[in-house]
């Protein structure tokens, strides 16, 4: 058995970065994120990289496109505002094609807000975010250990599709420390992907461009078809999710992220009082899970959406059971932790048919 690492999980997402390839950062500190950059500056030196810290999140992002461009492994991460202002260099990277890998540690809002975790990002995450037609992956971890493994995956999908990836963590697991293994499949310099689509210093080749539009006539409408069918084989293939006592639930907890974590207690707690509740976690949220859920509407009597905002990936869950069966919502937004306890009364209210509401409040939403 290796030796595990005590790591924030801010830390374990950058060494995991690092470990999969990155080569080149670019970003500006807010919190809660701030380890991420830090860490990043004494570390990629040491494998041969570069740290820039910009001057604001819009030149971190113009950074990373015009480092992509060459091929190179490039990260640049933010929370939630920070990540609002690099939404137009996202586009023009998704736009370009390009394969960048950014991770966004979501503080509460809307506006400023707080430093606390939440989950109000997830529609611009899994929307695109910026202006538009475009796909992002949107990866959300669960654990410090997921936060270490899953830039990896991000590298993995961005290059096999030529589309921006995301982790989607939450402030409270950038802060919380655990143990870290490592002992997973790295990506050594030499085993780095050479792309042909990539510019460098090379006179034996044919030029190429990167450019995130075309103005010939039709064109552009034409690359956007492209990139469709892209998204659809993503969706078709790339769906990740975990489940927890779901083959006798009778009521669903769908969450992800910290929430899933408090979830994954409320079923414990539900069973324990003779209710079959079981959890549903993807690990995607784009591509989301829409087909898997699809399936357990058939046997399930209810599900019940846990999240850490006011309701957002409830939409999706919706419209995956497609009417088949009661969906309720459990939510904590700006910073709000959802406490097992809570879920679990909650759990046993949405089985009855009565939809539980914000807070512990568990009188029908209007």
């Amino acid at each position: 058995m290796s030796d595990k690492i005590l790591m924030k999980g801010n830390e374990a997402l950058a060494e995991g970065a690092l470990r999969a390839g990155c080569r080149f950062f670019a970003g500006y500190p807010i919190t809660p994120q701030n380890e991420v950059p830090e860490y990043m500056s004494w570390r990629l030196p040491q494998v041969k990289g570069a740290f820039v810290q910009a001057e604001s999140e819009t030149a971190a992002i113009n950074m990373i496109y015009g480092a992509a461009a060459t091929g190179v492994r490039t990260m640049t991460s933010s929370s939630s505002p920070g990540i609002s202002l690099k939404q137009e260099g996202i586009s023009y990277c998704a736009g370009a094609d390009l394969p960048i890998f950014f991770a966004n540690v979501v503080r509460g809002g809307p506006g400023l807000g707080n430093i606390t975790g939440a989950q109000g990002d997830y529609f611009q995450s899994t929307r695109g975010g910026g202006h538009g037609d475009y796909r992002v992956f949107v990866l959300a971890p669960y654990s410090v250990q997921e936060m270490a493994a899953l830039p990896a995956k991000c590298y993995e999908l961005a290059e096999k599709y030529r589309m921006p990836a995301m982790i989607l963590a939450d402030g409270l697991l950038g802060q919380m420390l655990e143990p870290v293994d490592f002992n997973f499949p790295q990506c050594p310099d030499d085993k780095l992907p050479n792309p042909g689509w990539a510019l460098g210093a090379n006179n034996n080749r044919a030029k190429r461009v990167v450019c995130s539009y075309d103005l010939d006539e039709g064109r552009l409408e034409t690359m956007t078809l492209e990139r469709a069918k892209r998204y659809k084989k993503a969706q078709d293939s790339e769906v990740l999710y975990d489940t927890r006592m779901i083959e006798d639930a009778e009521v669903v907890l769908v969450a992800y992220g910290t929430a899933a974590r408090a979830a994954m207690s409320a079923i414990k707690i539900a069973r324990s009082k003779g209710i079959k509740a079981g959890l549903f976690r993807p690990i995607t949220l784009w591509p989301f899970p829409t087909k898997e859920i699809a399936k357990l509407a058939d046997k399930a009597k209810a599900f019940m959406s846990v999240e850490m905002s006011l309701g957002q990936m409830v939409t999706d869950v919706r419209l995956a059971v497609n009417g088949k069966k009661p969906v309720f919502l459990h939510a904590r937004p700006s910073g709000g932790m959802p406490l097992a306890e809570d879920i679990a009364v909650a759990a046993e209210s949405a089985l009855k048919g009565k939809g539980p509401g914000l807070y512990g409040d568990f009188e029908p939403l209007n």
